[in-house]
């Protein structure tokens, strides 16, 4: 990997084309498997390109594991694709511009802009400058769902992090952050 070039794909057996590419948020070597992107290695700056090669080989059984797992997923997205619902955008942006300003009224968080996208990856985010994107398929998810992810992205108005504080906060504002996170990803193949 040349000093400009920030990712590369390599071949590597059994798995096929794994992703190298360097992010100044990793801290350390990070393979992560996501449904129809494959195999992606995060690599901070100070990791090389064979240290990078020796790590995935170090995790092939895990990274095996799933793919296969990720196969599935894909094949029950494909099936589900055939009959997805419509989604209604207005009525969707304004069902969620309604509940979010109310959650922001109610426990005083203030947010800059909001944005609804159709996004594949992604239920909601919120940037540095505390605008708000939410994934247009939110209303397809129960309300308690629906407003836990807004008060994720709420709390990230002030807590930029996923650390202990920011779950300690969470949960004292759904009551169940973890277990509502877990529910939260029983619906994931609803994004692709």
């Amino acid at each position: 990997m040349h000093r400009r070039e920030q990712s590369t794909f390599i071949h590597i057996e059994p798995i096929g084309r794994v992703l190298f590419e360097r992010s100044i948020r990793a801290r350390r070597l990070n393979v992560s498997i996501k449904p129809f992107r494959g195999v992606r290695v995060a690599m901070p700056r100070s990791a090389s390109l064979q240290q990078a090669e020796k790590f995935v080989h170090s995790k092939l059984t895990w990274i095996i594991k799933h793919l296969e797992r990720m196969k599935v997923l894909e094949l029950q997205h494909q099936a589900a694709k055939v009959n997805a619902p419509v989604i209604d955008r207005d009525a969707a942006r304004r069902k969620l511009q309604i509940r979010l300003d109310a959650l922001a009224v109610l426990n005083c968080f203030t947010y800059n802009r909001l944005c609804i996208r159709n996004q594949k990856t992604r239920w909601g985010s919120c940037s540095a400058t505390n605008n708000i994107n939410l994934n247009v398929k939110l209303v397809l998810l129960p309300d308690q769902l629906i407003d836990y992810v807004l008060l994720h992205e709420l709390l990230h108005t002030r807590i930029k992090n996923h650390g202990q504080e920011f779950w300690q906060e969470l949960d004292g504002l759904t009551g169940d952050a973890k277990g509502l996170a877990r529910s939260l990803r029983s619906y994931g193949m609803r994004l692709v």
